[in-house]
Formats: structure tokens, sequence, C-alpha cells
């Protein structure tokens, strides 16, 4: 079983582009691995617990619990209308989630791996953690990405992370625990040298902040967001899963082939807390997870914020310009691990130029002269010529390339050996000119082939390009009616998928293009 999981939304407010782009690459990556013919599994879900969901429940009036479930109720929304499916649904307020939480600290507690002591130093109100002189800039300060800082002193647990530091280190050097893409490694090694010193608070005084989960042997204290929050990739995966539960087996499931993360949230939480956690609880090296580093989506190289108001809000995108359309964009325009601009005016050129101009024209004009020309009846398409050659080479190359780039986990570069393949089949149209061969009834066969060879194209085109925009590709399906074709792995995609005899449908626009006056947001 491939498992993918993603780091859980924190719904302290409204789902942006960052977390759009995060679910739909997981949804894209969990159906490519069922095109394999693999099973999979894909979890992803919410962290509801922390003080900032109280400060937000407090200043709005509401009850934390009553924010919590309106929020998350708007996250559910957005996927469905992404056409992100998942198969497992984690929420830290969910009572397996909580037992598993208390399960295993009853079990550090009992191993010596938790103590209590007090301590005295800088908060961050943001990250929710206590902040060390290695947190500070150059300038001795401590940074906007902390946010509100104050001094506190209080008594607290403690989870002895220091003990792990060295063999995490190990682990990460033989890539036991695998980081993608790889220039984020020596990050994380350098932050080991910082933060493998310190041992980790792993709550929060219950008088001081009571939305969480009770340490179950000291209920003064609660359990601290993240420790409580990294969890959830376990617990909802069937983890001390109690006898005659729903949830799977987690033998079946774990270690996660991939764990899908932001950037901001690779060190310290995924990195180091996450691995020397399960590392405590009894994991080897070779159960840990993968962990797939994706960058940020920015605003002319500026990062996103609510501070700046440059926020862009997904769900606005998808009512203005379509599902497929944003699903497109956000694969296509950002590399594997890096940041990208995101630009409006990029994602209408690129969805009216290459799905609605290159593949929308190229599958137009082969189902509408195959049905004029041909009587909508694919030809035999075993022949000697050496255009149809050269364009059944470029179908093998595309596959390969595809094949390769998400096998790598590089969607932008698989959804660009699609297009290398559409402009070989447009240039194929253009050099044998159908529409002027079928003027001469002698060329008539001839015509049948051009077209069988660009309608096959369209087929194989469609199978690649279902994990990213499913919908579509099942209406080119239709077009082709060849709706059996969606089940086939890609191991199977060999020439030939249309027969010769075989009666294709009637055209209608796949990808109608986006007009221009809609461009604003």
């Amino acid at each position: 079983m491939f498992f993918v999981t993603t780091a859980i939304d924190y719904p302290n407010g409204k789902p942006h582009i960052g977390h759009a782009y995060e679910k739909i690459l997981a949804d894209v990556l969990t159906r490519y691995r069922r095109f394999r013919g693999e099973e999979a599994y894909f979890l992803t879900g919410v962290d509801q617990h922390g003080q900032k969901m109280v400060k937000t429940a407090e200043a709005e009036g509401v009850n934390v619990a009553t924010l919590t479930k309106r929020n998350t109720k708007g996250f559910i929304k957005l996927w469905d209308k992404l056409d992100v499916r998942y198969d497992g649904w984690a929420e830290t307020t969910d009572d397996r989630h909580k037992a598993c939480v208390q399960a295993i600290l009853t079990e550090l507690e009992a191993k010596g791996s938790l103590y209590k002591k007090s301590y005295a130093g800088f908060y961050s109100v943001r990250q929710e953690q206590y902040l060390t002189d290695r947190d500070r800039n150059e300038e001795g300060e401590f940074g906007p990405e902390w946010g509100e800082v104050e001094e506190r002193e209080e008594e607290n647990w403690y989870f002895k992370l220091s003990d792990h530091a060295v063999w995490l280190k190990s682990t990460i050097e033989n890539d036991a625990l695998k980081i993608i893409p790889t220039f984020r490694k020596s990050e994380v090694l350098n932050a080991i040298e910082r933060a493998g010193e310190t041992d980790l608070c792993i709550s929060r005084p219950k008088e001081r902040m009571s939305w969480g989960i009770p340490l179950p042997f000291d209920p003064d204290f609660v359990t601290y967001v993240w420790f409580d929050a990294l969890i959830n990739y376990i617990s909802l995966a069937g983890y001390k899963k109690p006898g005659g539960s729903d949830l799977p087996d987690f033998e079946e499931l774990w270690p996660a082939d991939l764990q899908i993360i932001g950037k901001d949230i690779l060190v310290p939480a995924h990195a180091i807390y996450w691995p020397c956690m399960l590392h405590a609880m009894g994991f080897e090296a070779k159960e840990m997870p993968t962990l797939l580093v994706h960058g940020f989506w920015n605003i002319r190289g500026d990062k996103m914020s609510k501070s700046l108001g440059n926020i862009v809000d997904p769900d606005e995108l998808s009512d203005k310009f379509g599902t497929a359309a944003l699903r497109y964009y956000l694969c296509r325009d950002i590399n594997s691990g890096k940041d990208s601009d995101f630009d409006i005016e990029r994602l209408v050129m690129l969805f009216n130029t290459e799905l609605a101009n290159d593949l929308g024209n190229l599958l137009n004009r082969s189902i509408n002269m195959t049905k004029g020309f041909c009587n909508s009846t694919i030809s035999a398409t075993d022949t000697n010529d050496e255009g149809d050659i050269a364009l059944r080479k470029s179908l093998a190359s595309c596959t390969a390339a595809y094949k390769t780039a998400m096998d790598n986990c590089e969607v932008s570069i698989a959804l660009q050996a699609i297009n290398d393949h559409v402009t070989h089949c447009n240039g194929y149209l253009e050099r044998n000119k159908p529409w002027e061969m079928k003027k001469d009834e002698s060329k008539m066969k001839r015509v049948g082939e051009v077209l069988s060879h660009t309608a096959e194209s369209c087929a194989h085109l469609a199978l690649m390009l279902r994990p990213i925009l499913p919908e579509a590709a099942d209406k080119i399906f239709g077009q082709l009616k060849k709706e059996a074709l969606k089940d086939l792995t890609i191991d199977q995609l060999s020439w030939g998928l249309l027969t010769a005899g075989h009666q294709t449908g009637k055209p209608k626009p796949v990808f109608p293009r986006i007009q221009a006056e809609e461009k604003e947001v």
C-alpha cells in the first residue's frame, strides 16, 4: 500500500492557496500511484488545538469548539470542490486520536522519556513554542517570523529530544529518513546541530490554555499542539487502534511513502521533533517516513500573509476560472521544492494555450475530422510512414519522461512531457493536412491513418493527464467512446488502444477558453 499524507491544516481562518496546492499535489500523486497499478491511501485533515484557536474564538466571541467545527467544514467543502479525494480524514479533536496521543504519552513517561521542570524564557505566540538565543537574528532580536514574543516562567513537561540527536543525524545522513528534494537535507543537518542540544517542551499549563489533550499522568497540563498534531500521521492511520475499529491496518500503511509538508515546517517539527518522537516510541530508522517538502507560493517575490493583505483565495479562483484551470496551474507552474510567484495572468495563459489551444484543439480536430471524413471510424495505424513512426516514437518518449517525472514527484516536468507530445501531434497534422488530402478520393486511406494516429495519441494523453485533471480526462474518454480506458495502468499503455473499426463520438470543447475580461479576481 502506497501511503500519502499531508501536513494537517490549522483551521484558524480560511484555506489559502498554499493549503490548496499541498492537497492537490497529494491528490495527484495518490491518483498517479493507482495509475501505476498500486493500492494507495491518502490521509489528510486538520490540527484543531492550540492557543491561536482560543484567541481567535475569544476575539469573535464564540466557543472555541464552535469555531473549530465551523472552520473545519470550510476546509472539507473546499477540498471537495477542488476534486481532492482523500481516503482518511484526521481531526485532532477526534476521540480516537486523543486516545492514541494519551497512550503514547503514558508509555513515554513510563520509559523515562519525559520529565517535569520549571523554565523561564521567551515564548513565540505565533509558533506556540519557547525560543532560545539561537533563534535570534544577526541583530540579536527575534525576527518577524516569530510574531509576538513574550517572556514566561512556568513549569512544564519535557521530552528528552537530545537523547535522539546522534541517532537522528546518522539516520538523515544515510537517507533512512529521506528528504525530497535533496537540497533540503543539509538544512536539516544544520538544524540538528542547533536543536539537538535542547529538549522539547510538550505541555502547557491548563490554567493558561485548556484547549488541548490532557496529559494522562498530570491532568493540570494539556499536550503541546505540535506534539499532539504530529501524532495524527499514525493515530488516524491505525496506530494503537482498539479492536473493532474502522481505521486502516497500520502495518499496511506505515511508514509513509510520502509525507507532504511546506518548507516552513520542515525544521524543527517534521525533521527533528517527529522522527525523534517516533524513535522514542520504538520505531527503527527503516520505519521513518519520506518527507516531500514543497516551496511557497509568493506574490511578486513576497510571501503571502494576512498582514500584507496578499492572500490568494482558492475558493474564489475555482469559482471564477474553474477547478480544472486551478489544478492545472498549481501543478504546472511550480517546480518541486522551489518557490513560485502566483500570477493570475499565467493561470489564464497556461490554460488557454496548453489546454484550450493545444490539447483541446488536437482533440477537437482529431474527433471532428474523424467524424466528418471517416464516418467516426478508426483506421489501422501499423504503418511504415516516416512521420507516423516519428509520432509513435514521440509518444513513447513522452510516456517514459512522464513516468520518470511522476515517480520523482515532479508533476510540472510530467506536464511538460505531455505538452511536448501535444506539440508534436499538432505539427504532424499541419504537415499532413488531412483537410486537404480528403479532397482526393485516392488519399482517403491516408486521411484515416493520420487522424487515427492523433486520436490514439489523445487516448494516451488523457490517461496521463487523468491524475491531474480527472474530470477532463474522463470527458476525453467519453468523446473517444472508450470509457473503459480509465481502468488501465501506465504499464498497460501500448499503441493500439483504439483498434481499427472503433467508432468515436462527437467532439465538444473539454477546455473552453477563459475570456480576457475574467482575469480580475
